[in-house]
C-alpha cells in the first residue's frame, strides 16, 4: 500500500458516516479492556448470532 493510500484511508476512516440498521434488539456497551484487546460482553442468548459492532 502507497503512503498516499494510507494517509486518503486514514482521514476516511475517521470522519463520521451514516447507518441506517434493521435488527431486533439493540445494546449500547462500553469495549473494557482485555490484554491487549477490547472486549463487550453480550448475553448468552446471542451465542451463534451474527452482530455488527458500530463506534460511535
Amino acid at each position: 500500500m502507497a503512503i498516499d493510500d494510507e494517509k486518503s484511508e486514514e482521514s476516511y476512516s475517521r470522519s463520521k458516516v451514516k447507518f441506517e440498521i434493521y435488527g431486533e434488539e439493540i445494546i449500547e456497551k462500553t469495549v473494557n479492556s482485555s490484554g491487549n484487546s477490547g472486549r463487550v460482553y453480550l448475553p448468552p442468548e446471542w451465542i451463534g448470532i451474527k452482530v455488527k459492532v458500530v463506534k460511535c
